[in-house]
This record gives C-alpha cells, structure tokens and sequence, in this order.
C-alpha cells in the first residue's frame, strides 16, 4: 500500500533489521534493558522520524527498553509477524486493522494501542492541470493502487459530489501512482500520500493538485497506528507498551522541535533516502503527528471516529460486522499529562 517513491532502497532496507497515568520503572545506568521489537509499516521514512529520534536521543533506554526497528518484508506482513509472535508492536493502518481484526478467528487479538498519524495520508492526486476538482473525473481515469477501500473511497468521493461513477474508469497501477500520473497512464490516482508524494511532487515543480479524504467525504480516520497483541497486554506487557509510547511521544516533540534532528537519525538508519525530502515530508506531517485538541496524550484515539468510519466500512461491503471501537483501540497506555520530565529534562 505503500509508496513506490522508497520501493527504489528496498533492496538495501531489507537488510535492516532491527489515557493511563501511571508511571513505570525506566531502565537506569547500568540497568537491563527490556527487548522490545517494532515492525514498520513499510520502508522507513519521514512518517517514522519521530520513532528514529527518540531512539537516537536514547528515550527509549531511559525507559528501560532496547527497542529494535525492524522494516517487513512487504507491507502485508507487519500485522501476520505481530500475530506471529515475532514483534512486541506493529505500525499499521486503521482499515488494515479493522479487516484484520474481523479475519481473525480471535477476534479481539489485535488492539491499536496509540495512533501514530492523526489523519487521512491518501489523497486524490493530479498532475498536469486537466482534473482539479472531483468533477473533473468525469470521463478521466483513475489508478489506485487495486486495495479494496481504495476503490469504496472513490465511489463515496464521486458520488459526494454528484458525478456519476461510471463515467470514471479505475485502473489498477498497483505501486506505481506518481509514475502513473507521470506518464498519462491515469488522469488522477488515488492512493498517494499528500504528505509524502505529495510534497515530492512539489519540490520537483510538478504542481501536483493535492485532495484530501476527509475534506472529500470520507470519514477521518488515524492513517498509522501501533497495534499490540491484547494478550501480551498484562501487567509486564502494559509497563512495555505504556513506556514505549512515552518515549515514543518525547521522540515527536524532539520531532517538533528540529525535524532536521529527526531526519538525522533516519538517515543513518536507512541509508539512500533524500535528506531534503524527508525534511520537506516530516515538516509536512508534523501537524498530524499529533491531535488537534492539545489537551490529548500523543497517540490519542477518538473512539466516535474509529465508530463512523468502521460504519462506513459496513455500509461499502468492506465488513461483514459492526466493528467495535471500544474492542479495536485503547487509549489506556497512552502517556499522562503532566507526570513526565520533558525531553529536555530527560538530557
């Protein structure tokens, strides 16, 4: 589901391998610290940066945890290696893990402990000046990227606002969306991410005109969420996953503070990525990093948009059952306000 704009590194990034309110023991000198395995998404990138600082500035050892980042062999495996056993968390996305979560015999196995990208990443993307608004599509094409609720998105979209979805040919360009659009293989894709292609675009003087889900018709929804086995949610298990996320929250106001720094750590990481464009991609995301209301924890959950968009689901076939919200997400491990020293008292 990812973006063919990394598929480029891939042969070298596969070598790489590795609201609750209480406070848990943080690993100090000297101590042992707790392996703790992540599985991205995809490749590393920008949308990961915060993750990379918070390990580079050693949040995650003063938490008492010796994370390790692993990226997956494909972008369907991060959910199948954390039912496996073989991670501790898996970054995913909220559509992902409600069908995930609905093909599994144990229903309630996966739970998304924390959001780590607030919004819609997907986009309606064109280049080239010939469709700028939905009703442009009229007698155009489309590629996506051949995902199911990519193709319910563009009905919702066409018919929000009253074009006549089979005047619109879909055309399935699997990864290759910018190339896609590039080419004239498609008029407009939908698939790519404003903040990611989007922006790549932009800084190549492609003029891309950029639309968003949740301004198009399509219940918001959390784009990148960290999903845990709820079983392995016991009292070790939580202190795990509740100190993770804290450090994982100082990482993104590090993040916030100097995204160069957070693209530094990035990079040596995953060798071959562009540093402008990973900057010009964290300063991007940097507002959907976090939740509009600054009164929430980092990672925050709305338990009434997880229930519209799962509704959405239902209604475009993509579901079988109500999803259940109060089941898919917890919001209890996330960090408190007020308890924890800032990143800077931590140095």
């Amino acid at each position: 589901m990812r973006r063919a704009l990394i598929v480029v590194a891939a042969a070298a990034l596969l070598a790489l391998a590795g609201c609750g309110e209480k406070r848990e023991g943080a690993g100090g000198s000297g101590a042992k610290l707790e392996r703790f395995t992540v599985v991205l998404d995809y490749f590393p990138n920008a949308d990961h940066a915060g993750i990379y600082a918070a390990k580079a500035a050693g949040d995650y050892a003063r938490a008492g945890l010796d994370v390790r980042i692993q990226a997956p062999p494909d972008p369907a495996a991060p959910l199948k290696l954390l039912q496996a056993g073989r991670a501790d968390l898996a970054i995913s996305y909220e559509p992902e893990l409600l069908l995930a979560r609905e093909k599994t015999s144990q229903r309630d196995q996966l739970v998304s402990v924390g959001a780590l990208v607030q919004k819609p990443l997907t986009s309606l993307m064109a280049v080239g000046g010939s469709v700028r608004t939905v009703a442009d599509l009229k007698g155009k094409r489309v590629g996506t990227a051949g995902i199911p609720y990519q193709s319910a998105y563009l009905k919702t979209i066409l018919q929000q606002a009253h074009v006549d979805p089979s005047t619109v040919k879909e055309t399935n360009v699997g990864f290759d969306l910018v190339p896609a659009m590039l080419s004239g293989k498609a008029d407009a894709t939908l698939g790519a991410f404003w903040n990611y292609e989007g922006t790549d675009l932009q800084r190549r003087g492609r003029k891309p005109v950029i639309l968003r889900m949740e301004s198009l018709g399509v219940p918001t929804y959390d784009e990148l969420v960290l999903v845990a086995r709820r079983n392995e949610l016991d009292e070790a298990g939580a202190s795990r996953v509740r100190r993770f996320l804290r450090a994982t929250a100082f990482g993104h106001e590090r993040l916030r503070k100097d995204p160069a720094a957070g693209v530094g750590a990035l990079l040596k990481a995953a060798k071959g990525l562009d540093r402008g464009l990973q900057e010009a991609a964290v300063r991007a995301t940097l507002p959907v990093f976090f939740p509009r209301d600054p009164k929430r924890p980092f990672g925050y959950q709305d338990p009434a948009e997880w229930d519209r968009y799962g509704r959405w689901m239902l209604e475009h076939g993509l579901l079988k059952r109500p999803p259940d919200a109060q089941r898919a997400l917890t919001n209890e491990f996330l960090p408190g306000q007020g308890l924890d020293p800032s990143p800077s008292e931590t140095n």
